[in-house]
Formats: C-alpha cells, sequence, structure tokens
C-alpha cells in the first residue's frame, strides 16, 4: 500500500510539474504578435499610390494594393509599364511597423527587378512566420546569390506623393519621421556618393545616393542603390497644393499625417 501511495505522489508531482511546463510554454507562444499593416480605405490607398507619379502617367499606370493578411495584388492592370504603391514595410530596417506609409513608383525595370522584394517581403510579414530580422537576412541572402537582381538598365523611381512616413537615414538609425520631400530616384546600382561628387557622404545639398543594403552587403556590392533629386522648392510648393484635399485624407486616417 505504501508503495502504490508513493507511486501516487510521484504521479502528481510529475503532472503538476508538466502542467506548469505547459503554461510556460503556451505564455511564451501567446506573446504579443508584431503589428500587421492595417488596412487602408480603398480609395485613399489608390489615389495615395497613384500620387507617387507625374499626372499624365497615372492613367496608364498599374496599382497595387495591401492585404495585410496575404500581400500585394493588382488592383487595376495598367498600360504604360508604370506601377505604383504604398510601402508599409522597410525591410532593411528589421521592424515591423505600422507607421511607415510611403507612396512609391517604378518603372518598367524597376517593377521587374526592384519590386519583387516588396512583394515577397509583404508576403512574408503576412504569413506571421518570421521576424523582421529573418526577413531581412533572408532578403540580403537572396541577393547575394543572384535571386534578386539589379536593374538591367537606367531608369527612374518617381516619389512625388506629398507626403510620407518614413526612416529617414540608414540601418543604423531606427527614427521614423513624416515629410514633405517629393523627388526623383535614378537607379544607381553599386554607386557610392563619391562616385557622384557629393562628398562628405551623402551632403543633401543637391543630387545624393542611398543604399541602405551596402551596410550589409559592403560597398559597391549593392545593388539597389538610387540617385536621389530633390523636386525644386516651387515644383514641391505645388505637389503640396494641388494634393491638399489628399493630405487631408491621409491625416484623417492616421494621426502621422497630421502636421
Amino acid at each position: 500500500m505504501n508503495t502504490i501511495i508513493s507511486a501516487a505522489k510521484k504521479c502528481r508531482r510529475a503532472l503538476s510539474l508538466f502542467a506548469i511546463l505547459l503554461i510556460n510554454v503556451q505564455s511564451f507562444a501567446q506573446k504579443p504578435a508584431d503589428p500587421q499593416p492595417d488596412k487602408m480605405p480603398v480609395a485613399l490607398e489608390t489615389d495615395y499610390a497613384l500620387s507617387a507619379l507625374p499626372p499624365q502617367l497615372r492613367p496608364g499606370a498599374t496599382v497595387y494594393l495591401l492585404d495585410p493578411a496575404k500581400g500585394y495584388y493588382i488592383a487595376r492592370k495598367g498600360s504604360n509599364g508604370f506601377i505604383c504603391f504604398v510601402m508599409r514595410t522597410a525591410w532593411e530596417w528589421a521592424e515591423f511597423r505600422n507607421d511607415i506609409i510611403t507612396a512609391i513608383s517604378y518603372d518598367a525595370e524597376g517593377a521587374r527587378t526592384i519590386f519583387p522584394i516588396y512583394q515577397d517581403v509583404a508576403a512574408m510579414r503576412a504569413a506571421g512566420k518570421l521576424t523582421a530580422l529573418q526577413v531581412r537576412n533572408i532578403v540580403v541572402d537572396r541577393i547575394k546569390k543572384g535571386i534578386y537582381k539589379a536593374p538591367a538598365r537606367p531608369g527612374i523611381s518617381y516619389m512625388l506623393g506629398p507626403v510620407m512616413r518614413t526612416y529617414p537615414g540608414t540601418p543604423a538609425e531606427n527614427k521614423v519621421l513624416t515629410m514633405h520631400m517629393p523627388h526623383y530616384m535614378f537607379y544607381a546600382p553599386y554607386l557610392t556618393n563619391a562616385d557622384i561628387g557629393n562628398i562628405p557622404d551623402g551632403q543633401q545639398d543637391g543630387p545624393f545616393l542611398v543604399n541602405p543594403e551596402a551596410m550589409f552587403l559592403g560597398k559597391r556590392k549593392a545593388p539597389y542603390g538610387y540617385i536621389i533629386v530633390p523636386a525644386g522648392e516651387k515644383e514641391r510648393a505645388k505637389i503640396i497644393a494641388d494634393n491638399k484635399a489628399l493630405l487631408q485624407r491621409l491625416a484623417a486616417y492616421s494621426p502621422y499625417f497630421k502636421k
């Protein structure tokens, strides 16, 4: 009888220990997940995405919208080779945030070689199985393996929207700002600011080069550099004035866009 009682006590202790371990495992598994981007209203997301382009290119552009549960999808098929979308994940910074909201467009070459990274990152984030750091590591590895390729010819990305919310620095900094900075971006694979005469490195008093991937791949090894040319003062003022209604809609949608 004593043997049976002793065995029962051991069994209870084992079950109690198992229960404690199970609770701890469940608590760990149920930790708050990384935030998914919220779904922007379709009309607002469409108009904001199109604002990245100059007016004459908007009617023929393909518009991609974001389904936070799946990734980007074609909302409107275009005919002129240009695409536009709202970027919600800046993968280089290895952070999943809800306050990255920036309208971007690409010509046909950028749509072929650069936009697929945004598509894959959005899909990986939507799946919820990887951390932001793991997503960045996957992208960097695919660049090294040549799965993601540099643009094969010169081209342009218009970012002429009246406002954007993103990182102004490098992946070494995680400060996010709301900026009125319409600009033009020309593909400059593997270049540095020294190559275009912008020294000290990256002074923003004229054309300058940005290439966040260089921090991970090394100088002259990163294929997604851009020579950035800010819109002139008069052009910038006109863009903001022409998009007054859009700015009001964006401010109503998100506090990040309020003055």
